[in-house]
């Protein structure tokens, strides 16, 4: 997909994988209207890319259902139409269900997944009035397979995947692509900043950075792939643990072991910095 002059909504785009997207997206000339929570953070963004593109910025939380109408009325005011959504905005509260507060588990299911749903219903007449376009969602290994410890967020996660296979089919008379990449742990403070929470199996896997997520969204927006699955190997993984779960269950401690000793290794080299 040629990005030149389309225009893209970016959720979660003050820092990490949202942020890089936002990078990508002006080097490839697309309009770009970058929402989070945080405005200070949204416009020191925006102030880096304006020399490349047009940006405007919309501080609100996704979970607010006026606001998913207003950012698509303010988009479509400033750049004539929308091509693009990428819904990244995340939370996770970590912990076992019975630990963490019952506000944390719903915020993780309103921001995980009825913000995208509501924003994907929200897009889909202004996509359809622009003549197609792509709705990229960011899901997580966790979303395929089990991890203890994240239980609603891999269940929202899970959630989201199934919406983004089954809109594809809803839509599928609209020049319209839907996908969804599945990162596995990312270099970002989504993770970095609380490594003492995040599950060992978790850790197992190889660490993607924020740039690695942003171009899978990018290709995404263009090839003919419903998902990506970062890394590749992670994905066959938790392709086998989820159809073979007691193969799943016999890897785990292995697993487990192999993360415990990556976190060891990153909070030593945190302490050197």
């Amino acid at each position: 997909m040629i990005f030149s002059d389309k225009t893209v909504i970016v959720t979660g785009a003050s820092e990490g994988v949202g942020a890089a997207t936002a990078r990508l997206f002006a080097d490839a000339g697309a309009n770009l209207m970058l929402v989070a929570r945080g405005k200070k953070k949204l416009e020191a963004i925006a102030e880096e890319l304006r020399d490349k593109t047009r940006v405007e910025i919309f501080a609100m939380d996704v979970a607010d259902p006026e606001a998913c109408v207003n950012v698509f009325k303010k988009a479509d005011f400033e750049f004539g139409q929308i091509d693009i959504l990428v819904n990244n905005a995340g939370f996770h509260a970590r912990g076992n269900v019975d630990t963490v507060s019952a506000d944390d588990l719903s915020r993780m299911i309103d921001v995980n997944l009825r913000a995208p749903i509501m924003l994907t219903r929200v897009a889909l007449p202004y996509l359809r009035e622009a003549g197609g376009g792509a709705i990229i969602n960011v899901g997580s290994l966790a979303g395929r397979t089990p991890v203890p410890g994240s239980a609603t967020y891999a269940a929202s996660k899970a959630g989201l995947r199934a919406f983004t296979y089954s809109i594809a089919e809803e839509a599928a008379k609209y020049k319209i692509k839907f996908a969804i990449v599945s990162p596995g742990p990312i270099d970002t403070g989504f993770i970095m900043s609380d490594l003492d929470n995040v599950s060992d199996l978790t850790m197992s896997q190889p660490i993607s950075t924020a740039e690695d997520v942003a171009q899978a969204i990018l290709d995404l927006c263009g090839n003919n792939q419903r998902e990506q699955a970062l890394p590749a190997i992670s994905g066959v993984l938790t392709t086998l643990s989820y159809l073979f779960p007691r193969l799943g269950r016999k890897m785990r401690p292995l697993l487990e072991r192999k993360g415990k000793r990556t976190k060891a290794k990153l909070k030593a080299e945190a302490k050197k910095k």
